[in-house]
């Protein structure tokens, strides 16, 4: 399924032969946010099982000339609350921003996520990060409140792990007209 797709550009199920593809952007693509702490911490982030089993809800761009890796986004179907879905890890090129794939790329999650009954989409990202706050705060997503803020962003101390916060999001799927798969 495709929504608003720049011309010269297709979107696919990612494939366990794409892991080393996607790790590969991060360092780029993060223009070194947090370090080489950060560059870890993302490596770390991305398994090699999350290309291997969950991607009916996960999805890559490519050029349709090159093949080159434009965007990713790798989400799941919640096996614990079944009306919630879970977007996990999103990149686009930096030569690719502004052009309206990670739009693309969340309306086609959440136009899966509607297809399977679920209402609520959750997001998380670290504090430092600010283009994924605005990002997500500009497709509607909900900041969830922390137990701290730091410049006007709620922050959950400690989220994943110690010394580990992030910014959480939720998204109510009843409230925006999403098209049927």
């Amino acid at each position: 399924m495709t929504y608003d797709i720049p011309p010269g550009m297709h979107t696919r199920e990612p494939r366990e032969g794409d892991h080393p593809r996607v790790l590969a952007v991060l360092d780029h693509w993060w223009e070194g946010l947090k370090g080489p702490a950060g560059a870890q911490e993302r490596r770390l982030l991305l398994p090699r099982y999350l290309f291997q089993h969950f991607t009916p809800s996960s999805r890559l761009v490519e050029s349709d000339d090159d093949g080159e890796l434009l965007a990713f986004l790798i989400g799941f179907l919640s096996q614990t609350d079944p009306a919630s879905a879970y977007i996990h890890f999103v990149g686009v090129a930096p030569t690719a921003r502004r052009g309206g794939l990670g739009t693309h790329l969340y309306r086609c999650f959440f136009a899966h996520a509607a297809a399977h009954q679920r209402r609520w989409i959750h997001a998380i990202t670290s504090p430092e990060n600010t283009r994924s706050v605005a990002f997500h705060t500009s497709r509607g997503f909900t900041l969830v409140p922390g137990d701290s803020t730091r410049n006007g962003t709620p922050i959950h101390s400690d989220y994943d792990g110690p010394d580990t916060p992030r910014v959480v999001f939720t998204k109510d799927l009843h409230k925006d007209q999403i098209p049927p798969a």
